[in-house]
């Protein structure tokens, strides 16, 4: 998610790039070969990279959705689990994964040359977040003239930030900060907190993270995938799994968990209020679909 394109990787997935892997340990125990086992620290053990304080996508309770999938991924291989935690930002890989502290990191753009990444678990896409009984509720591109003289809250230096310029919404618009230390500071709850509190009129943000703060709302939220934008800057996402690029069968070990698991990767994705999407751009609103 979780940064989340440096936002949906570094600070995508810390606002910014999870999942859950369920099914028995005795059905995928022993799935990673010798390799896998060489290339890991403590083969008896899980050890993900995470940051303490970024919710939806973890934090130091165990309460985000990569947590969880970090749990499903060590009960189905039968391991322990354990964190290396450190904010996501400036150093994040340096200090955690590069340092050989931790195996994994659970969300990661695809894309990023920074690790290796895993095949991707779940697309989503930048949205646009309306209180349900406004007359924005119908909005589905920024280009829609509705938005004209509203004040909508972005993250600066996003893709949406860009479309919002182009489309002449830029005069109004309240600007959130990028990069920001997770455990002072949450951007995108400031920005819902407008939003539910009627300091903004939309919100415009990373899907996986207004989709969460709007189920945390005490507001009906309504909130629109941004799939009818212009392609350049793309405003959807392929999201996986980073290892460093030495360990070639502890990624092989992980792609076979996520294609054994998909369903019960969406279904945890869904919980926590991730719109996601698939390769022809349409919403998936069931785990099976």
């Amino acid at each position: 998610m979780r940064a989340w394109a440096k936002q949906t990787g570094r600070a995508l997935a810390r606002l910014a790039v999870a999942a859950t892997v369920i099914g028995g340990a005795a059905s995928t125990a022993g799935a990673a070969g010798p390799g896998a086992e060489f290339e890991l620290v403590d083969p008896n053990v899980l050890r993900v990279c995470a940051d303490p304080r970024n919710m939806p996508f973890s934090n130091e309770a165990g309460e985000g959705f990569e947590n969880k999938l970090a749990e499903l991924i060590a009960r189905k291989l039968g391991k322990g689990l354990s964190y290396t935690y450190f904010p996501q930002g400036l150093g994040f890989l340096r200090n955690t994964l590069d340092a050989v502290r931790c195996d994994v990191v659970m969300g990661y753009a695809q894309g990023e040359e920074l690790v290796q990444n895993t095949n991707a678990y779940y697309r989503s896409a930048y949205v646009i977040a309306v209180p349900a009984d406004s007359e924005l509720a119908g909005v589905t591109a920024l280009s829609d003239p509705r938005l004209k003289g509203k004040k909508i809250g972005v993250v600066a230096q996003t893709p949406p930030a860009t479309a919002l310029a182009r489309n002449g919404l830029m005069g109004r618009a309240k600007p959130y900060y990028l990069m920001v230390d997770t455990r002072i500071s949450a951007p995108v709850r400031d920005m819902f907190a407008d939003l539910e509190g009627g300091q903004i009129d939309a919100a415009v943000a990373w899907g996986p993270m207004a989709g969460y703060y709007a189920k945390e709302s005490g507001r009906e939220i309504t909130v629109i995938p941004l799939m009818h934008e212009d392609p350049n800057p793309r405003m959807s996402f392929r999201i996986t799994m980073g290892v460093r690029h030495s360990d070639q069968e502890w990624k092989r070990t992980l792609n076979r968990l996520i294609r054994e698991s998909q369903d019960e990767i969406n279904q945890i994705l869904l919980d926590y209020g991730v719109p996601l999407i698939d390769e022809q751009g349409n919403q998936i609103t069931q785990a099976g679909e």
